[in-house]
């Protein structure tokens, strides 16, 4: 069977919590665990998303995401895994997945 692609959404309500320094390096030195561990895994990083866009409809182009917005999708990467729950075990993984409000949306990635 072959590896198969997800693309994974981090979302998370907006939130104006600022972690310390300390918080911080704790938080990047267990990132980096993690990808190491995932990192056949792992087949684009992504990136984290600024919290403006634009959303493009028939009737035109307006500023978003909207405020009222409950989540806010603020960035992505794609895995590679057999199946929806190797995909699932590798975003489980994942440090911040225990921070209240955090989900990430997996969606399996037609191939062409």
């Amino acid at each position: 069977m072959s590896t198969k692609k997800y693309l994974c959404m981090y979302r998370g309500a907006p939130s104006d919590n600022k972690p310390s320094p300390a918080q911080m390096q704790e938080m990047f030195a267990a990132f980096s665990e993690w990808k190491e561990k995932f990192k056949a895994n792992i087949l684009d990083m992504g990136s984290k998303l600024k919290p403006s866009g634009k959303v493009v409809r028939a009737s035109g182009v307006t500023d978003g995401p909207y405020a009222e917005a409950k989540e806010v999708v603020g960035g992505f990467m794609i895995v590679g895994a057999d199946d929806y729950e190797g995909a699932v075990a590798v975003v489980r993984a994942m440090p911040g997945m225990q921070m209240p409000g955090s989900s990430v949306e997996i969606r399996e990635m037609a191939s062409a």
